[in-house]
């Protein structure tokens, strides 16, 4: 039960991080935009509606115009995030090699070492750790238990890794979903940018006379500045998402092999 409280409590934090961390990022790149970015300093005459100034990138970024605030908002969110999975996820992996916890548990368990295996839970923690000590504190209790049937033992020991398990995977896999979105919605976004640039140049050729040269180099500026961060953004979530995806299966992969191995063991000495 203080498990399951605990857990609660942690979902409700993280969601909660959430709420707060995205809204936050969005009005703190609305104002780099506008107040960094756009500082006047960095163009022609103090006036950011001019060129920006010989090697300025502050007023080249600047250039892309509103949509830049939007992909750095995302930029950010998918920093922050990929941050945050990548503290949980560690702090999930435990202190040491999952490979070799999982190869000491099945050691010790196959030895008969129950007590041992399960200081060695305590020295490994994580989520692995979390859903192998489960199954083996459930082990230890059923072993003495000389009422039950030997199906119902092992049952109730497949139960509590699976509740286990349960309580443990959705903490690795929130915030994931955000990673994934900002990976397409960045592309997109980028894709819009590079179309008002594109309007906004080819306003300026369509223009009777002599073209706005400001005004076409400003377009072409937008469109190839948004095109840029866009792909970058999107490149740079696509790495965190599969990058995370594959941590998480890896331990997915220890907690089935772990438990299997408990079961298997505990099927065998109790002749089912």
């Amino acid at each position: 039960m203080a498990q399951k409280r605990g857990g609660s409590l942690g979902e409700s934090l993280r969601s909660t991080f959430a709420a707060i961390v995205i809204p936050l990022e969005i009005v703190i790149a609305f104002l780099i935009y506008q107040y960094v970015l756009g500082n006047p300093a960095n163009f022609e005459g103090g006036d950011p509606s001019n060129h920006p100034l010989q090697g300025n990138w502050l007023g080249i970024i600047y250039k892309g115009r509103i949509v830049v605030a939007i992909l750095i908002a995302l930029l950010m969110i998918t920093l922050t995030f990929g941050i945050e999975r990548l503290i949980t996820i560690s702090s999930a992996t435990g202190r040491g090699s999952i490979k070799k916890f999982v190869s000491r548990i099945r050691s010790l368990v196959s030895a008969g070492n129950i007590t041992q295996a399960i200081q060695e839970c305590d020295r490994q923690r994580g989520s692995v750790a979390n859903v192998v000590k489960a199954g083996l504190l459930k082990y230890d209790e059923l072993s003495r238990n000389t009422e039950l049937e030997p199906e119902k033992k092992v049952l109730l020991v497949q139960k509590d890794i699976e509740e286990t398990t349960q309580l443990e995977m959705p903490m690795l896999e929130k915030n994931l979903v955000i990673i994934a979105t900002i990976a397409s919605v960045a592309t997109l976004m980028g894709l819009l940018g590079t179309v008002t640039g594109m309007i906004a140049a080819f306003t300026a050729i369509a223009t009777s006379g002599a073209p706005d040269a400001v005004a076409l180099a400003n377009g072409i500026s937008e469109a190839l500045i948004n095109t840029a961060l866009g792909i970058g953004t999107s490149a740079l979530a696509i790495i965190f998402y599969n990058f995370f995806t594959s941590k998480i299966d890896a331990l997915t992969y220890g907690i089935d092999e772990a438990s299997y191995s408990i079961i298997q063991n505990f099927t065998a000495r109790n002749k089912v």
